[in-house]
């Protein structure tokens, strides 16, 4: 199994509005090899909000055809702004893609 980590610096207050977005239902849901999704706000920063959003994978193999899949495509395309609307900035400052291998793990049991 293995973790892909995108951790997503965005203005500051936009964190807790956006982290719901990562978790509604979509085309991810039935995508092959997906384990499960979750979201996590880092706490105490003062410039700048934080998000890390953690997707959890049966394979490598499975991110990638994700990755380059028609639907991943449309879930990250950006909504084409209306002729009498001027387009809307980005709350996203910027985000850094982070794949992990779990080496290890111990489940407590209560």
């Amino acid at each position: 199994m293995i973790i892909v980590t995108n951790r997503i610096k965005v203005k500051k207050g936009m964190g807790a509005a956006m982290a719901p977005r990562f978790t509604a239902p979509g085309p991810l849901d039935s995508s092959k090899g997906i384990v499960k999704v979750e979201v996590l706000l880092t706490q105490n920063l003062s410039d700048y909000d934080e998000l890390s959003v953690n997707t959890y994978w049966e394979t490598q193999e499975d991110f990638t055809y994700w990755r380059n899949s028609d639907a991943f495509a449309a879930a990250h395309k950006r909504p084409e702004p209306s002729s009498t609307e001027p387009p809307k900035e980005s709350p996203i400052l910027g985000s850094e893609l982070i794949t992990y291998e779990i080496a290890a793990t111990k489940e407590i049991a209560k």
